[in-house]
């Protein structure tokens, strides 16, 4: 438990917002308890992650960046493709970060996660695993909180970092709910094919997008988008022969990552979600991060950087708090809020754009121009 004379602050989820805040709220003083539902806290599925400059940002702060740049890989730049392989164009990314960081950098998703947990851990942060909040009882000065184990804290803030599904959104009344875009996208991890060292991509042929980026020097992350279709009807243990199946017909590098799909272990099918709480992002003393008040389709690359700002903001503003009474407090939270909704906004709106003129088969969509501004506006600090 956090020292009683310092403020405390109870984290739900220990994902990537989670985390990162665990560890930016510790550095400060901050007293801080984590719960995680995971029993194991084991690092989280998933083949691959873009982090582009802004979460670099983020990430530098947390202080994980070294060991993400030694064990990413610096793509360079992004390339779009003909089915068959042949390179239609090629660019180098905006800086979103900064001059004095890489424009992105892929790397496992599994890993990443681990490093943040090394970083919560190391922190003195008051982790348990296996465990959630069941309910939360406010008044003006705290939260009282009850947890799963049947234990019950006070605290002065309590964060909502549980993810896109979050139970704390729907404990504190917030009714907004993810919703599906009409895309699902398979994505599975690959030995990286000699000669491909930046993200590529196929806009045409059986799916809507088919591409891959390089996670490190061995691995690339691949991932196929498609028409939603109904998860229930797909047998996992057929998840490998579908995505290879669905990648016959693009060349290049597709052969050599389709010879390895192979265990339906490790590919993974999803939805694209679109979600975005514009409403409050908290009540009373209790407050939302993360997927918890915002998604995006990863057409920009951007979900995993919209949630490491959010908990440097939330850290930023909170460690600058003399008094945390209930009007201080509000009033701090509010700011947060409305110092993130437009840039959320901003990158949930143009993300789900990109998606829907695929999804129409518009040709002649500002697809450049609209990703040029976005990305352009990022550059500005969170």
């Amino acid at each position: 438990m956090a020292d009683s004379l310092a403020p405390s602050v109870l984290i739900i989820g220990g994902g990537t917002s989670g985390n990162a805040l665990t560890v930016l709220l510790r550095r400060a003083g901050i007293g801080v308890d984590l719960v995680e539902a995971s029993p194991d806290w084991k690092a989280a599925a998933g083949s691959g992650i873009t982090l582009q400059g802004n979460a670099l940002r983020v990430l530098r702060e947390v202080g994980v960046l070294d060991t993400i740049v030694k064990e990413g890989y610096k793509a360079e730049g992004v390339a779009l493709l003909a089915p068959d392989g042949t390179v239609l164009a090629a660019h180098e990314e905006l800086r979103t970060g900064g001059d004095d960081l890489p424009a992105h950098i892929g790397m496992q998703r599994p890993r990443l996660q681990q490093l943040l947990i090394d970083e919560a851990l190391a922190s003195g942060a008051d982790i348990r695993l296996g465990t959630t909040a069941t309910a939360f009882q406010q008044d003006a000065e705290g939260v009282d909180v009850t947890f799963s184990d049947g234990t019950r804290r006070r605290y002065d803030l309590v964060v909502g970092a549980d993810g896109l599904g979050s139970a704390t959104r729907r404990m504190i009344g917030v009714t907004d709910e993810p919703r599906p875009t009409g895309m699902g996208i398979w994505r599975a991890p690959a030995p990286r094919p000699t000669g491909v060292r930046r993200t590529e991509m196929v806009y045409a042929g059986r799916c809507f997008i088919a591409g891959y980026c390089p996670t490190s020097e061995d691995t690339v992350y691949a991932y196929l988008v498609e028409p939603a279709r109904d998860r229930a009807s797909i047998d996992p243990a057929d998840f490998a022969d579908e995505m290879r199946a669905l990648s016959e017909g693009y060349g290049g590098a597709w052969d050599e990552i389709r010879e390895a799909l192979t265990d339906p272990t490790v590919v993974n099918y999803t939805w694209f979600d679109r979600h975005l709480v514009e409403g409050p992002w908290h009540r009373g003393r209790v407050v939302l991060v993360g997927d918890a008040a915002h998604c995006c389709p990863p057409t920009l690359a951007q979900g995993a950087a919209m949630s490491l700002e959010d908990a440097l903001v939330l850290a930023e503003l909170l460690t600058r708090l003399d008094d945390w009474a209930a009007e201080p407090l509000d009033r701090l939270l509010t700011a947060y809020h409305a110092r993130r909704l437009p840039r959320v906004r901003l990158v949930v709106d143009a993300s789900v754009q990109l998606g829907q003129w695929l999804l129409d088969g518009v040709r002649d969509a500002d697809v450049p121009g609209l990703m040029h501004r976005t990305m352009t506006a990022l550059k500005d600090l969170p």
